[in-house]
């Protein structure tokens, strides 16, 4: 069915498209039968006008009867223009050099500095927060999510919030359709609030400086139309998206997954969740993970209460499936219990999580993960174990290990080569969606923006200036690594 769809598709965008030349034609026939100084003239339109504007609705039919990559299409669409003479090669390629173009880029590995620090999740969690209904979680994402967009793409800004939103609405028990259109609504809203919000607004400029020869706009001069533009739109979504979006749920959910972790953090001493209770920190909230004891000065908490207050070196043993406990690991705050993990060779941004089966050949068979010198065997570190689904009991340096023990690791990038011939282990994968993140340094990554935003709304520097300067300050500064930088980039984009 999948494939017929497909086809009909295909089938209905070439229609258009020779429809289009079709119409052409016949005008060009027309026309050059009925006078001979412009042979192809109709409506005062020559014919490039014309084939420029069959290419166009080409185009736009391309994207909505078929499922080729929109960049596709419109290259496609652009080699037409060049191979037809309708565009010379220098005018072909004018667009690449757009400065707002070149600015969307650019703020992607902007964007990329926040992410690697977590400063985009910690702006996430101060403000989201956990309401109750729909409503409530509509007007904690919608104006937050105006307000960043004014300021940031909303491209990557959508796109860095995915990720968010979905688990946040694992945690609030919402469907994530109730929540993704808001999200990409809101980012349009406000990306009409400011010159920088959005790159339809920057391109725009560009072109005013290059054809119209004007100064350009200033980044608040369209503010005063795109804030009231903006808070009609929040107030509709706030009314009709409840009732208009489906309440979908997904076939598979992290519910069903039937292996539970056992996995032990510690609260770092100098942490801002030092003092909070157990529910202000945010870990009771996590789907599907538990907080099954503390461990705090030689005394044991087994039932512990979401009222309970966090202390510095806390030791917190949880339980939960694969998903929330990668989550886990990105909790300002805590940090994995075993020393083990900082004396790993590789570095910290390097590392990958890797679940691994203990085979029945395996030399750790019989032995405590603790007495089998893990680390110094394999350059790896057991931060999870799951036993035939269910979670172990203690703490997780004491487990003694039995064949078919499911261990969660974070371990060198070239863990998964070296051991996928190992008869120590039957399966090996790697955990997706898994990034080390750089809280220490989360604080630069938010004064790098703060100071990009500042400069291009005080004039000082145009904003492709200033965000060349940040996203070069958040490698220099070891935001994100260098490597991943161009990676950032959405090229389709």
């Amino acid at each position: 069915m999948k494939g017929k769809n497909s086809q009909h598709r295909f089938l209905g965008s070439l229609g258009l498209v020779l429809l289009g030349l079709g119409i052409s034609a016949t005008i060009a026939i027309a026309q050059g039968s009925g006078t001979s100084s412009s042979p192809i003239s109709w409506l005062g339109l020559s014919w490039q006008a014309w084939v420029a504007i069959t290419i166009t609705l080409a185009a736009l039919a391309g994207n909505m009867l078929t499922q080729l990559p929109p960049e596709i299409i419109f290259s496609g669409g652009v080699g037409l223009l060049l191979i037809s003479g309708v565009l010379s090669s220098k005018d072909a390629l004018a667009g690449f050099s757009n400065e707002g173009m070149i600015t969307v880029a650019v703020l992607y590995v902007v964007v990329l500095g926040l992410e690697q620090t977590g400063g985009l999740s910690w702006i996430s969690q101060q403000i989201l927060g956990f309401p109750k209904t729909v409503r409530l979680a509509l007007i904690r994402l919608v104006l937050p999510i105006i307000g960043m967009s004014a300021f940031l793409n909303n491209t990557p800004l959508v796109a860095m919030f995915l990720p968010v939103v979905n688990d946040w609405s694992r945690k609030l028990r919402l469907s994530p359709s109730k929540l993704m259109i808001p999200l990409s609504y809101a980012s349009i809203l406000g990306g009409i609030c400011t010159l920088i919000g959005t790159s339809t607004n920057l391109v725009v400029n560009g072109l005013l400086i290059s054809q119209a020869k004007m100064p350009g706009m200033g980044i608040f001069q369209i503010t005063p139309i795109g804030i009231p533009c903006a808070l009609i739109g929040f107030v509709y979504l706030l009314i009709f998206a409840p009732r208009l979006l489906p309440d979908r749920k997904p076939a598979i959910s992290d519910y069903d997954d039937p292996r539970q972790y056992t996995v032990e953090m510690i609260v770092e001493p100098d942490s801002s969740i030092v003092g909070k209770t157990i529910e202000q920190a945010g870990l009771r909230h996590l789907p599907s993970l538990y907080l099954v004891e503390i461990a705090r000065d030689q005394q044991l908490i087994p039932a512990v209460s979401p009222k309970e207050i966090l202390r510095g070196n806390d030791q917190l043993i949880f339980a939960g499936v694969l998903d929330s406990v990668v989550d886990l690991r990105k909790v300002r705050g805590l940090r994995p219990a075993t020393d083990q993990i900082f004396r790993l060779d590789a570095p910290q941004t390097d590392r990958c999580l890797v679940e691994a089966v203990v085979s029945n050949s395996s030399p750790l068979v019989g032995q405590t993960i603790r007495e089998g010198k893990f680390r110094n065997r394999y350059n790896a570190v057991v931060v999870a174990a799951s036993r035939n689904g269910e979670r172990l009991g203690g703490k997780v340096g004491d487990i003694r290990l039995q064949a078919g023990d499911a261990l969660l690791l974070e371990a060198d990038p070239y863990f998964l080569d070296q051991q996928r011939v190992s008869r120590d282990f039957y399966l090996l994968s790697e955990v997706p969606n898994f990034e080390p993140l750089r809280h220490e340094r989360g604080p630069i990554a938010l004064v790098i923006l703060i100071a990009m935003v500042a400069v291009a709304a005080l004039g000082w520097l145009e904003m492709l200036n200033a965000a060349v300067i940040a996203a070069l300050l958040m490698v220099a500064t070891g935001c994100c690594p260098a490597r991943k930088a161009l990676n950032s980039i959405e090229w389709p984009v």
